[in-house]
């Protein structure tokens, strides 16, 4: 669910009844993926197919075509992740993903969507520039103005009225198509909705199904290569150093790389003036034009330094790979440009953060930031701002935990989790204040935190994890939570929550032009724990998502629940030392609890159907 990357076009596919050709030029029209007719002759072919009822393993479906508009020469086109870091969408992405896929690569919204736009950043969303406002999802948005609309090289399904059944299958190959590449799936990853390309053989079985992504389509930037660009200054042999500065003015070029050795930096000054990236993916992904470089399973000690950006690209302190560890206290960073975290965490690089004074002022600019590949970040105390869109506090694409830190987001989400990873907080306080959507989308939601899939291929398809115990969490704008395209499990204990509307948790589906997951598919499902905790707001849930609400120990809450009618299926249980005071009707599927804990307040709670207050 990033605000992610730009996705750019090479050529249209044609999918026919015996073969797949591809064109050599862009091109501004659009083209059709004509589905083939189900036949004696070609049950062996591929069928483009929507979704229209899974009971067991039994597939329903229409049998349509894809209509797909591709990206202009210039690569132009709505990200689906953070926004780009020409106009940055408002709010990290979800929204898109720092991938430029999909919240929100630093996005949706940025890191978030409603976050960055791609490039990192997702628009309207995270760094993840994927979906959900804030940065963007995988994140952060593509470096132009993302124009508004479907994301170039996006498809759109239309029916020829041919309905077909077919049979899934243990030896069934499922495929899960993302804004690049893609990944092996399995059953569940099929729901009403789905657009799927299936093989079938002579006994109406399916050989294999790829769950398109219909925003897929070709390459957004990236070199398809780990590219790391140059660096001013190499030290690749063990050894200290003490209050030495380190300059660069020069392109796709660090002032500082550590490459494979053991090195302890004390009171270093870095000092990133000038010099352009070629490729802001590569800058996201791989650290070409970063402050400070640390890869190849190099460790670098860091204690007391200052390290200053003003160029695209210019992340702070950048760990990228497998093995290599950046441990670092007591510094300070600024970046002013797009796409230049504080500190950012690739390709499995570990990051352990004390004290740090971090502030960002571009787009998909996440203060605490990671990409493609992920790998595990540990800060404890320090201040966090950022000052773009598409720039939350946190964008995570990897494993994060946070403690006693301020975590401040002044035109984005707070905090972007995008797919199967998680974000940890104890005793921090965070402010999100998104202040609008990509490009004025009034499709996507605007929040302080947001989680989703981006599907960029930036964050693992699977169960995403956000916790919070102590400390506050404060939103400006929007709703508190928001949750698309992605299941993931909440865990909330003893946190001070101050809202800006009345909605607390909201779980659906969405439709933006950046669109994570495919429409009518792509809802959420979120398990939700509250212990020891106090909280109001509404929560909604619609009819493509589910929610299991677990209050306990003492937890307090003063909200409805879908006050508006039924939607998914909502699980409440509610242990005899909590209770709930209803605010407006509420309609839930199950409840597991004594009603006496329940203040009606003169409104009615109706589980599955049934008024029981």
């Amino acid at each position: 669910m990033k605000w992610k990357k730009l996705v750019t076009l090479g050529c249209v596919v044609v999918m026919t009844v015996s073969s797949v050709t591809a064109c050599g030029s862009n091109t501004t029209e659009n083209q059709t993926v004509e589905a083939t007719e189900q036949s004696e002759e070609n049950q062996s072919d591929s069928v483009i197919v929507q979704v229209t009822a899974v009971e067991g393993d039994q597939i329903t479906a229409d049998v349509g075509t894809l209509t797909t508009a591709s990206a202009d020469a210039s690569g132009n086109g709505a990200p689906g992740g953070e926004a780009p870091s020409g106009e940055a969408p408002s709010g990290e992405a979800p929204g898109g993903d720092d991938s430029g896929n999909g919240a929100p690569g630093e996005a949706p919204s940025g890191e978030a969507p409603g976050g960055e736009a791609p490039s990192g950043e997702a628009p309207g969303g995270d760094d993840s520039g994927n979906g959900a406002p804030g940065e963007a999802p995988s994140g952060e948005a593509p470096s132009g103005d993302a124009p508004g609309g479907q994301m170039p090289g996006g498809s759109s399904f239309e029916a020829s009225g041919e309905s077909i059944t077919f049979t899934l299958t243990d030896d069934t190959a499922i495929t899960l198509e993302y804004l690049q590449g893609s990944d092996e799936g399995n059953a569940d990853d099929i729901a009403v909705g789905s657009v799927l390309e299936v093989v079938l053989d002579e006994d109406n079985q399916a050989v294999s199904v790829t769950v398109r992504n219909l925003n897929a389509g070709g390459g957004f930037g990236g070199s398809g290569e780990v590219t790391n660009g140059t660096s001013a200054n190499t030290i690749t042999e063990d050894t200290e150093v003490d209050s030495e500065t380190y300059t660069s003015t020069g392109d796709d070029e660090n002032a500082l790389r550590v490459d494979g050795a053991t090195v302890t930096l004390k009171d270093i000054t870095i000092e990133k003036t000038a010099g352009s990236s070629s490729n802001t993916e590569d800058g996201d992904f791989y650290g070409l034009n970063a402050g400070l470089l640390v890869l190849n399973s190099a460790t670098a000690t860091i204690t007391g330094a200052t390290v200053n950006t003003s160029v695209t690209n210019g992340n702070g302190v950048f760990s990228y790979g497998e093995g290599t560890v950046v441990n670092i206290s007591d510094s300070t960073i600024r970046t002013t440009e797009n796409n230049s975290g504080g500190i950012q965490t690739t390709g499995g690089g570990t990051m352990n953060a004390a004290n740090l004074d971090v502030e960002t002022q571009g787009n998909s600019a996440a203060a605490i930031r990671s990409d493609r590949g992920g790998g595990t970040v540990k800060v404890d105390g320090g201040s966090y701002v950022t000052n773009g869109t598409g720039s939350p506090a946190i964008y995570c694409t990897a494993d994060i935990s946070v403690s006693d830190a301020t975590l401040t987001a002044n035109a984005s989400e707070g905090v972007v989790v995008e797919g199967k990873n998680s974000v940890a907080l104890t005793d921090c306080e965070v402010t999100g204040n998104m202040s609008n959507t990509y490009n004025g989308d009034s499709d996507e939601n605007i929040h302080c935190i947001m989680i989703y899939q981006s599907m960029s291929g930036d964050a693992d398809v699977g169960e995403a994890t956000f916790s919070a115990e102590g400390g506050s969490i404060t939103a400006k704008t929007g709703d508190m939570f928001y949750i698309t395209n992605t299941d993931c499990e909440i865990t909330l204990k003893d946190v001070a929550f101050t809202l800006a509307n009345d909605v607390f948790l909201r779980v659906e589906g969405n439709s933006s032009s950046r669109g994570w997951g495919t429409e009518g598919a792509n809802g959420g499902d979120v398990t939700l724990t509250a212990d020891s905790q106090e909280f109001t707001g509404n929560i909604l849930v619609d009819e493509i998502s589910s929610m299991a609400l677990t209050m306990k120990n003492g937890t307090s809450y003063e909200g409805a629940i879908n006050p508006d009618g039924d939607g998914g299926t909502v699980d409440v249980t509610l242990d005899d030392n909590s209770t709930w005071t209803l605010t407006g009707d509420s309609y839930i599927t199950s409840f597991d609890g004594d009603t006496s804990n329940i203040t009606a307040n003169g409104y009615h709670l109706y589980v599955n159907g049934e008024q029981v207050l």
